[in-house]
């Protein structure tokens, strides 16, 4: 495998308007390319929008999705790609033919479809269908998987994407910033985004603290340090309907270690080269060698009965 070059992408994207978030994409994309990037990714239902889902019908919901892969978005998609030469990776809403409805995140190139994935573990939507398989594919020789918000927060699945293959593992969030039992957490004022340029200060305390960043990195390195796999974290920024996301959208190493995050409250990207050496050279890696499944796979396969079909209830599920 040779180095691969990486963006992971921030912006504010407007609910329900495909035309508009996908001209954000095109823009992003566009600053990427010139910066010799190979790859790009972008938020959990970065083409649609998320958080307004949770109040739409049925019928609403099939009119906002698409078929993948002969949807508008989709071929929007490509065409970017194949305009700037990049991979880009999104998602959206998607149906079927029978009118089952998924989170989905799709990876794309210049020739077409890469891969798709569907979350397994979905909520804000009572309509939606969760994923029953996970996703590993290539791109320039790397191996790599897909885990879409909530999926990360259940260890088994990166544990699972990294026992199948991926090195990377792109994990498109929507998350941050909302109330939840753990001390700490709430809602972020819409009021501080509106003062963001006459008081900065006071939203990045937000932002950083305890109702956002600070969270995340009790956990979110851990995945690729105990993995040995690059994270590819990707978070909207700004107002997401009526919640108010805090980006730092972010690249971490199979050491756990940040390698580039995005520190600004503007539609951006941060960059990192990807070396293979570290996946091989990470404690994750000697770890996982070292494993004895014979002691606990029997305990780890045994019989569950998961909630995840009630979680979309809990307004404290986002984390």
């Amino acid at each position: 495998m040779k180095n691969l070059k990486i963006a992971s992408a921030q912006f504010e994207n407007k609910s329900g308007d495909k035309n508009y978030n996908l001209s954000v994409i095109e823009n992003l994309c566009r600053k990427a390319s010139v910066e010799g990037c190979d790859v790009i990714s972008f938020h959990e239902c970065s083409i649609t929008g998320y958080t307004f889902a949770r109040s739409l019908s049925k019928e609403q919901m099939l009119d906002l999705a698409e078929l993948i892969p002969s949807g508008e978005s989709i071929l929007k998609l490509i065409e970017i790609a194949k305009n700037y030469n990049i991979v880009i990776l999104a998602g959206l809403f998607e149906k079927d033919k029978n009118n089952n409805l998924f989170k989905a995140y799709v990876c794309v190139d210049k020739n077409g479809l890469v891969a798709k994935y569907r979350k397994l573990h979905p909520f804000i939507n009572p309509y939606l269908t969760a994923g029953d398989s996970y996703c590993i594919f290539e791109i320039k020789g790397w191996k790599c998987g897909i885990l879409i918000c909530y999926d990360n927060n259940i260890i088994e699945n990166v544990r699972a994407t990294k026992l199948l293959g991926a090195d990377i593992i792109f994990m498109p969030h929507v998350t941050m910033c909302t109330p939840s039992t753990r001390p700490g957490a709430g809602f972020v004022s819409p009021q501080l985004w509106e003062n963001r340029e006459t008081d900065p200060t006071s939203l990045r305390l937000e932002f950083d603290g305890m109702k956002g960043r600070d969270w995340l990195m009790k956990w979110l390195p851990a995945r690729a340090y105990d993995n040995a796999i690059y994270a590819i974290f990707s978070n909207p920024i700004g107002m997401d309907d009526d919640q108010l996301k805090n980006g730092c959208s972010m690249i971490i190493d199979p050491f756990g270690d940040i390698l580039a995050e995005c520190r600004t409250f503007d539609d951006s990207f941060a960059t990192a080269v990807l070396t293979p050496e570290k996946c091989i050279q990470a404690g994750g890696h000697r770890y996982i060698k070292a494993r004895r499944p014979e002691l606990y796979k029997d305990i780890i396969g045994q019989d569950h009965k998961s909630e995840q079909n009630v979680v979309w209830l809990n307004p404290d599920a986002g984390e």
